[in-house]
């Protein structure tokens, strides 16, 4: 199994919208509208890391509002 946390930077006044998309993507276990230098966190959990990462690049990425996303990987 794969587990990743993805941060999400969103375009002004969608937080919320892109927050409740990202939840509803199959392949995130949480998500979460977030302070900092992120707008949304989203756990991110699969079988294998080309599923994580077609999640992040297919899905979570190209929702509309999104402008950037950095990916970490869990390494235990």
């Amino acid at each position: 199994m794969v587990r990743a946390y993805v941060m999400v930077r969103v375009d002004a006044g969608v937080v919320g919208s892109v927050a409740d998309r990202v939840r509803d993507l199959a392949a995130v276990a949480e998500g979460h509208a977030v302070a900092g230098d992120y707008d949304v966190v989203a756990e991110v959990v699969a079988d294998e890391m080309y599923e994580a990462m077609e999640t992040v690049a297919d899905e979570i990425h190209e929702l509309d509002g999104t402008s950037e996303t950095k990916t970490y990987v869990c390494l235990d």
